[in-house]
Formats: structure tokens, sequence, C-alpha cells
């Protein structure tokens, strides 16, 4: 007699169970979000090994879904005259970062031409960075 209820039971249990854990994979799934990343360091050790590298598994590894990485100041100058950095940031776009560049600090390092002839969206970047910080985007600073 037991063991005719307590079967049912437990059927149940790991059924709800099996759902709950389906449900939290689900969440995790699509809850991957956007990564907004600012790199403004003119170190060129800083950009290889620590915010590109990051910015690019953060999207290659799927840990987020959109990610962008904004070229801000002298990263910019690094940008222009560094050319490992530069296939670094076309191999990047390639495997979808979106990259845009402040047009202020281009054109104050007069090198707004050569970061759009890498195709990098260059425009002024203040409302765009803003909204991304008043947004459900992460916000990450090097």
């Amino acid at each position: 007699m037991k063991t005719k209820i307590l079967f049912p039971i437990l059927t149940i249990m790991l059924f709800l169970n099996t759902l709950k854990l389906m449900a939290q994979s689900e969440k995790t799934e699509n809850n991957t979000g956007k990564l907004v990343v600012v790199w403004t360091s003119d170190d060129p050790y800083v950009a290889e090994r620590v915010a590109l590298m990051y910015t690019h598994a953060a999207k290659t590894e799927g840990w987020f879904t959109e990610v962008t990485l904004i070229v801000w100041g002298p990263s910019a100058k690094l940008t222009a005259e560094n050319l490992k950095i530069q296939e670094k940031l076309k191999t990047m776009q390639r495997d979808g970062v979106v990259i845009e560049a402040c047009i202020a600090c281009a054109n104050a390092y007069g090198i707004a031409d050569d970061l759009k002839n890498l195709g990098f969206e260059v425009k002024a970047m203040g409302k765009p960075l803003t909204d991304y910080l008043k947004s459900e985007a992460k916000v990450l600073t090097f």
C-alpha cells in the first residue's frame, strides 16, 4: 500500500524538479544580455591581454548575446598606430563584436579617417554611452 502511494508522489516530485531545472537553464541561456566595454588605455599589454581578450571571448564563448567595444581616448591613437591591434579588432568584428569609436577623440588625434577606413563606426559617443549606462547592459571599462 505504501509503495502504491509513494511511487506516484516521487514521480510527481521528480517531474516538477525536472521542470524547475529546465526553466533555470532556459533563463540562463536567454538572459545573456549586452556587454559594453569602454576601452581607454593606450597600453598595448592592457589591450592585448585584458580588454580585447575578454571582450572577444565574451562574444565568441556566448557569455553575452551582444558585445560592443567603444574605442575612446588614448586607445583610439593606439589603434591607429598598431597593426597587431588593428588585426585583432578586425577579427573581433568578424566574430560579431560591434566596434564604435569616439569622434571627438579621433578628431583630437587626427585619426578619424584612419578608424573609419578600418571599418569602425566613428561617432559622438557621449549620448550612446549614457544610454548604455541607463539600460540593462553591463558596462566595463579598461
